[in-house]
């Protein structure tokens, strides 16, 4: 079964790297540290947190709820972390999730886009999908060819360092 995750307000830069890799991605922005391990628990989601007071909960210690304490600031070493440490595999889905609120894209043809989407960018592309929930419409654009540059980079980096470890 694929993860699911929770994030606090400190990883929120991991949780969208996350959503772009097609994980299911809950950002969670209150100050209810009980709230979250409610939510966890109830959706099964693996807690991603920089507070290293929230390891200390009853439910973490305990197994109930898995949670990886994330000690980087930086997106991508985070990402890193969460990988290696769950062993994620190379196989995930990325640009299927809406990198705004987690829902899972559809593929929409270009006419249905027609006004939607700047006259350049129409006339430029032809695959587009769209957020059922938002709206948001996603095409392979400059964004996407530099998102995707990155997931690569990093998934050599993993590659190398699963060489290493050999």
């Amino acid at each position: 079964m694929e993860p699911k995750f929770i994030t606090d307000v400190n990883v929120g830069k991991l949780g969208k790297w996350l959503r772009l890799m097609g994980y299911d991605t809950l950002f969670f922005d209150e100050h209810d540290d009980g709230l979250m391990v409610k939510a966890a628990i109830a959706q099964g989601r693996i807690v991603l947190t920089k507070d290293s007071e929230f390891m200390k909960r009853r439910a973490i210690s305990t197994g109930k709820v898995k949670a990886v304490l994330i000690s980087s600031d930086r997106p991508e070493q985070q990402l890193s972390t969460i990988i290696s440490t769950l062993k994620l595999t190379d196989e995930y889905r990325p640009f299927t999730r809406c990198l705004e609120c987690n829902a899972e894209l559809v593929s929409r043809d270009r006419r249905d886009v027609k006004g939607s989407v700047p006259a350049r960018v129409y006339e430029k592309h032809d695959q587009y999908m769209q957020c059922p929930s938002c709206g948001r419409i996603y095409w392979r654009g400059t964004h996407w060819q530099a998102m995707s540059g990155k997931l690569s980079r990093l998934a050599l980096s993993q590659q190398e360092k699963k060489g290493e470890d050999l």
